[in-house]
């Protein structure tokens, strides 16, 4: 009973030190070095083979490093399909996601190589442009997924979303009693500042963070300096940094969210043009 205890124990702790290592990381870099080793032998093979002209798309190693391809890129847009799933294990979601990652990758090796270096305009180099271009914002998420939530903790300040918004309402509604005795200009500015939707500037503003027509900013810069005006310059700046943390997330979330809006279109166009590809080299085969 003890020494079971212990195992069970032993493997819990082990299961414990594996949730905490990145997908990047996961067992010891796996997923990387048989990517290394599919990407090796590729490059190999195409140099060993001595034959003229050289292995192209068209030859027997060609058609290899293609059904390689192929079949790579058919397992690898799986993973959207893995992720609703929920199990441990060997192909545990984070196994998956660092063989997509690392797999991926090797797929510049592959795809090169089957291309036999021979570019045109067909729908041979559509499939093989729009390869790089699924392979290259795969990278953009990577990069962004393994430090941007680290950036989203601390802009939050352990806030949640609704938090930073209702620490923005008690904001406003100090504001609203601090202008009652202001002139008429120096009040239709905190009004309009009070007025402006929060998350005015649309999707282009959530993704650079940019809101040149904030009127918050613009009350606080109209504002005279005065003691009636004093006590609603101090809010002005308080909403003002309200608004850069509620904005600061946004902005983190649009991008960390965004490459899916790229990286999913791409690589339903890759696999069109993949069908394209494989069909008309099978038709005058």
């Amino acid at each position: 009973m003890a020494s079971t205890a212990k195992n069970r124990f032993s493997q819990d702790e082990k299961r414990r030190d594996s949730d905490h290592v990145s997908f990047l990381k996961h067992r010891g870099f796996r997923w990387l070095w048989i990517a290394l080793a599919l990407s090796g032998v590729s490059i190999a093979g195409y140099v060993l083979i001595d034959q003229q002209p050289r292995p192209n798309g068209g030859s027997w190693y060609g058609y290899t490093l293609g059904t390689i391809g192929l079949l790579l890129i058919i397992w690898l847009s799986l993973l959207g399909v893995r992720k609703r799933r929920i199990n441990p294990g060997a192909w545990s979601l984070k196994a998956w996601t660092s063989a997509h990652v690392y797999l991926g990758l090797s797929l510049v090796v592959v795809g090169t190589l089957h291309t036999g270096f021979q570019i045109g305009w067909n729908v041979h180099t559509l499939a093989y442009v729009l390869m790089l271009l699924v392979i290259a914002t795969g990278i953009y998420g990577v990069i962004v997924y393994a430090t941007l939530p680290a950036s989203l903790s601390a802009n939050r300040k352990e806030m949640t979303r609704a938090q930073m918004l209702e620490a923005l309402t008690a904001i406003d509604r100090q504001l609203e009693s601090a202008a009652q005795p202001l002139g008429r200009a120096e009040a239709d500015w905190v009004i309009a500042a009070l007025a402006q939707d929060t998350f005015h500037g649309g999707a282009w503003g959530r993704l650079t963070g940019s809101y040149p027509h904030c009127a918050t900013r613009r009350a606080l810069r109209g504002m005279p300096q005065g003691a009636a005006e004093e006590r609603v310059i101090a809010l002005l700046e308080k909403r003002t940094q309200q608004l850069a943390q509620i904005r600061g997330a946004l902005r983190i979330r649009a991008l960390l969210e965004v490459w899916l809006f790229i990286h999913i279109p791409l690589t339903i166009a890759l696999i069109a043009a993949l069908t394209a590809h494989v069909i008309s080299v099978f038709y005058y085969w």
